[in-house]
């Protein structure tokens, strides 16, 4: 590989320095939590905890945790930025060969470039500096799949089919919706048939190689579920089923929140280079289809299944726009090697304003996050948590209100209510039933903390929560004017220290 692919892989790993400058963030907190308690059942794939994620991110998890603690995830996030760098431009080698480039530098100018734009993308502040998720931990999965699908396409080898589908359903394991790698295999093997590259026999050889690979996690899973004691109807509902009630749950209650994420998630879009970037694939598209019609529509399908998932998840967090890097990069593949074959200057001049702009944003706000975002914030959550932590006693729990778990993380305490999510708990305890009980039963939380109003998302079951918060419990203090901590009646005096002011600058 060029040596600027490798230089670009090291500055994706180097750019997620950020994440050393803030404490574990809600999804990362509850997917510890999970892991740390993980006790399977015939009704729970978790145990006690729920999380609608697949087994494999959670072992994961739980694996990081076991080599280097809480925060060696962010170590395997900052490598899995690499990997990805490294897996793209192979693709974009892979694109190169398709496309006939012969030309002496051509392909590694391709590859070059593609590693910059990926690099940049995938390290922008504005989409996500900090936490590592099923995002981040998948991607480099789907961009290992398309390689290896243009590359099995290339050179018919079953081998390589098999690992394609294998590697292309493992990356649904760190988050269900990353399903870019297997749409663009299945366009890869159907445009080379059509196009006449594959004969029909090795078509077919290939799709079942590829088929017999992807079926692998599935069993392993199955397997994994059989042997724990877990129902496979509780397996296929926690990864699987609970999107469905979840999605109709969203559709259903009002939230002025996802509205105002949509907006921002759009503007980032911009902001960041992503719509530029796809504005001119797509600009570019039928002169591409003529000249290397199998991989850029391969990409064109991908954009759209991943741009798909963004736009229907209905609750548009910033992360979500990590799902579009491996696509985007390799529609950057395919123009940079259109622009090869291209008789007009014009054209690659602009590619290079492109591939320009996306760096720049990205080193942009790097420097952003640095000078202006992260100096002086507080992590409220952290310090709640820790206030919380101090004042405790032995045998003391802590439920939040809200889907706060970098909050129960930080106290140290567990929750005997099962969700740390608030989407969860907006769906599996619709009226907040089982939380009455919980509140109204002989072994209710020792503390409770606010993060949002009772009737942010609906007024079910609202006001018997309200009621028992001011029968049965104390409101302590708020929280740097955020979040509202409740303790048991007790006739001691509590006094939480809460540094409301305190710069948080490193995790340590």
């Amino acid at each position: 590989m060029p040596r600027l692919v490798w230089v670009a892989a090291c500055l994706a790993a180097l750019g997620r320095f950020p994440s050393v400058m803030w404490p574990l963030r809600p999804d990362e907190a509850g997917f510890l939590l999970v892991a740390q308690t993980w006790d399977p059942g015939p009704e729970s794939v978790y145990g006690h905890y729920f999380v609608d994620r697949h087994p494999l991110i959670i072992a994961v998890v739980r694996l990081a945790d076991w080599v280097g603690g809480p925060y060696f995830l962010r170590l395997v996030g900052a490598l899995g930025c690499s990997l990805l760098v490294l897996a793209v431009a192979a693709a974009a080698r892979e694109i190169t060969r398709h496309a006939g480039l012969t030309r002496p530098g051509a392909a590694r100018r391709v590859e070059g470039w593609t590693a910059v734009v990926t690099a940049a993308l995938v390290v922008n502040a504005e989409i996500d500096a900090i936490s590592t998720k099923g995002e981040l931990l998948g991607i480099p999965l789907v961009a290992a799949a398309c390689w290896l699908s243009l590359r099995a396409a290339r050179t018919r080898s079953s081998a390589t089919a098999f690992v394609g589908g294998l590697v292309a359903v493992t990356a649904m394991g760190m988050k269900q919706n990353l399903v870019g790698g297997l749409a663009f295999g299945g366009v890869v093997l159907i445009g080379s048939l059509l196009a006449g590259h594959l004969t029909g026999r090795a078509f077919a050889r290939l799709a079942l190689a590829a088929s017999a690979g992807a079926l692998v996690p599935v069993v392993a899973t199955i397997t994994w579920a059989l042997w724990a004691g877990v129902r496979l109807e509780t397996l296929s509902y926690t990864v699987i089923g609970f999107r469905s009630d979840a999605a109709a749950v969203i559709a259903r209650q009002e939230n002025e929140g996802a509205t105002e994420r949509m907006g921002i998630l759009l503007i980032v879009f911009i902001a960041t280079g992503m719509a530029l970037a796809t504005a001119w694939f797509l600009a570019r598209l039928p002169g591409l289809l003529r000249r290397l019609p199998v991989p850029a529509a391969a990409v064109l399908v991908m954009l759209v299944v991943d741009g798909a998932g963004v736009i229907l998840s209905g609750s548009y967090w910033l992360p979500y726009l990590l799902v579009l890097v491996p696509a985007l990069g390799l529609a950057t593949a395919c123009a940079l090697s259109g622009d090869l074959l291209e008789e007009r200057p014009a054209v690659p001049r602009l590619s290079k304003v492109v591939v320009g702009f996306v760096a720049l944003t990205s080193v942009m706000s790097l420097v952003g996050f640095v000078g202006w975002w992260e100096p002086g914030r507080t992590a409220v959550e952290v310090e709640t948590g820790r206030a919380i932590a101090d004042a405790a006693r032995p045998g003391d729990t802590l439920t939040v209100f809200g889907g706060r778990a970098d909050i129960q993380w930080a106290s140290g305490l567990p929750s005997p209510y099962s969700h740390l999510w608030s989407l969860p708990m907006r769906t599996l305890d619709l009226g907040y039933d089982d939380l009455r009980d919980l509140l109204t039963g002989t072994t209710p939380p020792t503390w409770v903390v606010e993060v949002v109003r009772p009737d942010t998302w609906t007024e079910l079951g609202v006001r018997p929560i309200e009621q028992n918060l001011l029968r049965k419990y104390e409101l302590v203090t708020t929280a740097c004017d955020q979040h509202r901590i409740y303790h048991l009646n007790t006739v001691e005096d509590l006094d939480l220290d809460i540094e409301c002011g305190r710069d948080f600058r490193f995790i340590w």
